[in-house]
């Protein structure tokens, strides 16, 4: 039925677009419809179509409406249930059998089905609209009882103002008299308070007066911190009545309780040192045991004293007392202590008396103890260090200083000296004084003292012993006996190095076992000692040399920087000229080589050994420069010497002296170091000339009479032909030639020989003996070059010159 209705529908509005569109189908349509306009249309023709027909219009009239209408163009075709819609809306307007004759009947029928459709359409607001007013009357009734209410609250809310107000007032005043009260109090207690220091002053009188007063007394502190806060607080307030009256009695009363404390703490001192002197009134001979008497019975003593720690809660107001009171132990310690420490240096001293190093060694330790033990003493009583504490025991150490330093500066040995310097400088001031800097300062000002003393002693010896033992050596025959020495060494070496090869021999012979590691170790060993050479060994040394290195190395770590420096120069050029002396002597009474390699080798030594020595050996020597001065001096007494347009007048010479006659000041530097370098180098250079003069001296004397020759064709000379020369024939220069390579393959041996004997060092000897070599090649290839360019065939064959080849061959033999 549904889908029938819906169809009717849908041919319905088909039918409707229909008709619409002949309404505008003419091209001059006067008014064509919009879009807008046709859907307003179909609306319009689908809510008609919802509308109730009224119940009142008959049947036939309906048909008759019905088929009227359906002859409009606007109207479709009425379906069944069109009509059966319109016979109910008659029937609802009870108009079924009522008949529409006339339009005035229409217009009543129509206007009932009006005012019936909007009754029907109305009906909801109308019933909407009753409820609201029967809301409205209920809403009245309450509004009513709420003002009603409200008028109620607001009286109660004026009363309950009223009622606060009063109670407020009454709170306020309540806690005004509250707060007087206790400003009241407050004022009270204050007032009380400030009275209770004044009214202290009669308690502390009363106790200070008493006969039973004592400081050692449980109460004696508390009173005195008592009186302490009275005058802080009397002090601090100075507008008080009668201000002036009551700090000068506290003061008086703290006077008096400060002295009672100092004649007990000084009374109980006095009695310690009475007592222990009675122990020994002989001088306390047995010094260690007097010494652990001292300090027990001073530590036992020490709390009987404990009120001291008091001075020092106030030490910042109380110096006086408190100097006082650290005076009065010191005194007591001195004079326990000074009999007793010189007595144990003297003992000391008479037990060591030819020992100074062992002398120095326990007198400081026995010093250092008493500087340790006299801290820990002070530290049982005080809490706070003073300087005077360092003065007792500088005193005390002083006296150990007023023994040493007579023995000191009567020492001339070096050794002695130098050792006393490491005991000093090493054991005490590094090795006591840094670990432990706090109770060794006194201690410490006095070894610096004693080190500065023996230092001082250890340089003026030093420059007696380089001008008596360096500068001024005779060497004995056995010093200068080069090289038969350094023979002899070079066989005994070489017979216990035969000697031991024999014994291993013979033990391999005997046992196939292989030694421990003992025995490897120990034949090792003596490999290593026999391997070395008789010059290296430091017995072997030329005297000075060792005295010197000796004297370096003792006080390389005993001295000054600047003040080794100093020395250092000194030493090695005094040891350099004795070394030259030497060499002189052992030249003329020698050979030549002799006389060099033994110059060479031991500037070789002082090189070596002064190199670990990690300082400047420079040091920087100013003058005076006279020169100027001497001369305006001979001009003022030689008139004549000075120049007429100067001698104007008299006073021209000493306006001159005045002006140009100042001194100059020269600084120059002298560096010991560097003149082993160039002596050194010096010797070098004159070892290698002298020994290619000794090698191939009469061909250079050859080559410069050829060199001079061709220099003199140069510069416009006659012609020459080497040819032509007497001197230069074939035969004279086969002589030379000869001579020359007999003098190498004889003297290069033993010239090597010797370089082993003396350098004994293969790198040394092949440094030194390069440029000798270097030198002979030289000389033989110009040779070469001469004889190649000059002579013929014929002649070379007479001057049979060795080739390189041979040359180089007879030098790699004797390397």
């Amino acid at each position: 039925m549904a889908s029938t209705d819906q169809s009717l529908l849908d041919l319905t509005d088909k039918e409707t677009r229909e008709k619409l569109s002949l309404w505008d189908r003419r091209a001059d349509a006067t008014a064509p419809l919009t879009e807008k306009q046709m859907d307003s249309v179909l609306e319009i023709r689908a809510a008609a179509e919802k509308l109730s027909v009224p119940s009142e219009l008959p049947i036939e009239d309906l048909c008759s409406l019905s088929s009227r209408s359906l002859q409009s163009p606007f109207t479709a075709t009425v379906p069944d249930s069109t009509e059966n819609i319109l016979l109910k809306g008659f029937q609802m307007l009870n108009m079924e059998n009522n008949r529409i004759e006339t339009a005035q009947q229409f217009f009543a029928w129509f206007a009932k089905l009006q005012a019936n459709m909007g009754q029907d359409e109305n009906a909801k607001y109308r019933k909407t609209r009753d409820d609201l007013n029967c809301y409205q009357e209920h809403c009245d009734v309450i509004l009513k009882d709420v003002n009603t209410a409200l008028e109620h609250l607001d009286s109660l809310q004026k009363q309950y103002l009223f009622v606060s107000n009063k109670t407020g007032a009454l709170h306020e005043a309540c806690e005004q008299l509250l707060k007087e009260q206790a400003e009241l109090v407050d004022l009270a207690e204050s007032i009380q308070q400030k009275l209770s220091y004044f009214n202290e002053l009669e308690n502390i009188n009363t106790k200070l007066n008493s006969p039973t007063l004592s400081v050692n007394s449980e109460g004696f502190i508390p009173m005195l911190s008592k009186l302490d806060d009275c005058i802080e607080y009397v002090s601090s307030h100075p507008s008080f009545k009668d201000y002036p009256v009551y700090l000068a009695k506290f003061k008086q009363c703290l006077s008096k309780a400060m002295h009672f404390m100092k004649i007990h703490i000084v009374n109980t001192m006095q009695n310690l040192t009475s007592q222990l002197t009675k122990r020994d009134p002989m001088g306390l001979t047995n010094a260690d045991n007097a010494f652990t008497l001292y300090y027990v019975k001073f530590r036992a003593a020490s709390p009987k004293v404990r009120v001291i720690f008091y001075i020092y809660i106030y030490a910042n107001r109380y110096h006086q007392l408190l100097d006082e009171v650290h005076q009065c132990y010191l005194d007591q310690r001195e004079q326990l202590l000074s009999p007793c420490i010189t007595s144990t240096i003297t003992d000391l001293t008479s037990q060591n008396s030819k020992d100074h190093c062992a002398l120095v060694r326990s007198g400081c330790a026995f010093m250092v103890h008493v500087c340790q033990d006299e801290h820990q003493l002070y530290n049982e009583f005080f809490s706070k260090p003073t300087p005077k504490l360092d003065e007792l025991l500088e005193k005390l150490c002083l006296s150990l200083y007023d023994v040493l330093r007579p023995l000191i500066i009567h020492i001339i040995h070096l050794e002695t000296l130098s050792e006393l310097c490491s005991i000093l400088k090493n054991e005490m001031l590094e090795d006591h004084v840094q670990n432990n800097a706090a109770q060794l300062g006194a201690f410490d000002a006095v070894v610096k003292q004693m080190l500065e003393d023996v230092q001082e002693r250890l340089v003026y010896r030093t420059h007696i012993y380089i001008q008596t033992d360096i500068i001024g050596y005779k060497p004995a025959p056995g010093d200068l006996a080069y090289p038969e020495k350094l023979e002899m060494m070079e066989k005994i070496a070489q017979s216990l190095k035969e000697e031991q090869m024999k014994q291993m021999s013979q033990e391999s012979v005997f046992s196939d076992v292989q030694l421990d590691d003992s025995s490897g170790r120990r034949n090792s060993t003596s490999r290593l000692q026999t391997s070395v050479s008789p010059a290296d060994l430091h017995g072997m040394w030329y005297p000075t040399v060792r005295r010197t290195l000796v004297c370096l190395s003792k006080l390389y770590r005993c001295i000054d920087k600047a003040v080794f420096q100093g020395l250092s120069q000194e030493a090695l050029s005094a040891c350099i000229q004795s070394l030259l002396k030497a060499s002189d002597i052992i030249l003329k009474n020698k050979t030549q080589i002799d006389g060099q390699l033994f110059l060479i080798k031991h500037l070789l030594i002082m090189r070596e050994q002064i190199a670990p020595f990690h300082t400047d050996f420079a040091i920087k020597e100013i003058s005076l420069d006279l020169k100027k001065t001497r001369d305006a001096a001979f001009k003022i007494l030689n008139p004549k010497a000075v120049p007429k347009f100067f001698r104007l007048n008299s006073h021209n010479a000493i306006l001159e002296f005045l002006l140009e006659g100042t001194p100059e000041i020269k600084e120059h530097y002298i560096d010991s170091k560097k003149d082993v370098d160039r002596h050194l180098k010096f010797s070098c250079e004159q070892f290698i000339q002298q020994q290619t003069q000794i090698f191939v001296g009469n061909l250079e004397e050859f080559l410069t009479k050829v060199a001079a020759l061709k220099t003199m064709a140069i510069q416009g000379g006659p012609t020459y032909s080497m040819s032509q020369q007497p001197w230069a024939q074939p035969a004279k220069i086969n002589d030379i030639v000869m001579v020359t390579y007999r003098v190498m393959k004889s003297k290069l041996p033993s010239t090597l020989q010797s370089m082993s004997l003396y350098l004994a060092n293969r790198d040394t000897e092949f440094i030194l003996f390069k440029p000798v070599r270097n030198n002979i090649q030289q000389v033989f290839q110009r040779l070469h070059a001469l004889l190649q360019e000059e002579y013929s065939g014929e002649d070379l064959q007479i001057i049979a010159c060795p080739s390189m080849e041979q040359i180089n061959l007879l030098l790699s033999v004797n390397k």
